[in-house]
């Protein structure tokens, strides 16, 4: 989207750098609320029956039971702390209403200029998250006032706050700049900078986003344009978006950027998998976006990977349709890119956000209401709508489809607790006690 222009514990072999993938911080946590959070340690198998060493046996070995091929070391214990953070993620899911978990599934749009203008759409319709969309040097104070405004969400003993997110690239795509926010260069040059340097600089405006409230930004792009393509590639090239024409660099980048942010207390969105590097129209501003050589086993994978290694806390989707992978549908609608590519093959295992689907020209030939509903059906979690008023449309068919469709159900369920856990991440989720 260009606003305003026109690891877990299940560890496996990486198919393109041949090193374990690592999911993202937190889905150990994740993982145990999916399993019910059980920590018990299984008991040590009796040793009663069996004859010490030296000593002679009075029991017939023909009513002992088989020995026991698995390892008698006693499982290893949970965290106490891991396991509070997965029953509070569980709790508050369990607390929230059909609509209410829709709700924490939308991420609507408001003007960077009057960001609190969004509350009474958010109260409305539960939302649980918001994007800051325009051009403004404002302070962060200024923001951070009307941010403070936007409303929370009482789930049981637990406090669920929104994620604010904006887009803040550099050069083209910088949304807050000017004044004290200064001016970032754009990707292509970063791209160019040494390791320390591409650090400190993030590290800089990852902390400026954090003083004004923003929560997440939706960086880096992690797309690779071939040398001498970019003039042809009008959602990437064209602004130098790109860190770099080859995947070694732009992989470099990713994780040095996506690090700053989150150690900078600032979600990093790595996007537009599976890449927009090679397609010759904008999905914002055109349909029919076709990529004909991106593969499931492409190298141009690779700096998504890095970005998911170095702990990015979601991935967005592309809504071009990518032939060699699956044909058939947009990737933003599809359970082979989602599912089947991203979550399972490449171990990913956080949230996956779509690009803006509200008013972008790829999707406008699908209902609203479906938009939603068939990206959460493949796999994906937070749905973006840049405008507002397409939220309620997404939160209610998300919230009707759930109550007929029990698949789709556990569907919802699981990508509210991808999301919750995400927020608990960034501090967004308290529950009783831990309440401030």
């Amino acid at each position: 989207m260009i606003d305003a222009l026109g690891p877990g514990p299940d560890r496996r072999r990486s198919h393109l750098q041949g090193r374990p993938i690592s999911g993202l911080t937190g889905a150990v946590v994740l993982g145990l609320v999916l399993a019910g959070c059980s920590s018990a340690p299984s008991t040590a198998s009796g040793n009663d029956s069996i004859a010490q060493p030296g000593a002679t046996s009075t029991t017939d070995s023909r009513a002992l039971p088989p020995e026991s091929t698995e390892s008698s070391s006693p499982s290893p214990t949970v965290d106490p702390a891991v396991e509070q953070a997965a029953a509070c993620v569980q709790s508050a899911v369990e607390a929230l209403s059909p609509a209410e978990r829709a709700g924490q599934l939308v991420m609507a749009g408001t003007p960077l200029t009057d960001a609190d203008s969004v509350v009474s759409v958010m109260r409305k319709n539960h939302l649980g998250s918001v994007f800051l969309h325009g051009r403004s040097g404002r302070s962060a104070a200024g923001l951070k006032q009307e941010i403070n405004r936007l409303p929370s969400v009482r789930a049981g003993d637990a406090t669920i706050e929104p994620l604010v997110s904006i887009d803040q690239e550099g050069g083209a795509v910088q949304s807050l700049r000017g004044g004290r926010w200064g001016t970032l260069a754009k990707a292509r040059v970063q791209g160019t900078w040494s390791t320390a340097r591409l650090s400190r600089m993030t590290g800089i405006w990852a902390k400026q986003l954090s003083r004004a409230g923003i929560t997440m930004d939706l960086a880096p792009v992690a797309d690779t344009v071939p040398s001498g393509t970019e003039r042809r590639n009008p959602p990437i090239g064209v602004f130098g978006r790109e860190y770099g024409t080859d995947t070694t660099t732009v992989s470099r980048a990713i994780t040095t950027v996506t690090t700053a942010l989150e150690k900078n207390k600032v979600i990093a969105t790595v996007k537009h998998f599976p890449g927009l590097g090679r397609v010759t129209k904008n999905t914002d501003t055109s349909s029919g976006v076709v990529d004909t050589r991106t593969t499931a086993n492409d190298a141009y994978l690779r700096p998504f990977q890095a970005g998911i290694d170095a702990g990015a806390g979601a991935v967005m989707i592309s809504s071009a349709t990518y032939r060699r992978i699956d044909p058939d549908n947009r990737a933003v609608f599809s359970s082979k890119v989602i599912t089947d590519l991203l979550r399972e093959q490449m171990g990913y295992q956080g949230v996956v956000m779509t690009d803006d689907v509200g008013a972008a020209k790829a999707v406008t030939d699908v209902a609203a209401g479906q938009r939603a509903v068939r990206f959460i059906n493949a796999g994906g979690d937070l749905v973006l709508t840049v405008p507002s008023d397409q939220a309620r449309t997404m939160m209610v068919a998300i919230t009707k489809k759930a109550a007929v469709n029990k698949n789709f159900s556990k569907k919802v369920d699981a990508s509210v607790t991808r999301v919750l856990t995400l927020k608990q991440k960034a501090g967004l989720l308290t529950c009783g006690k831990n309440q401030n």
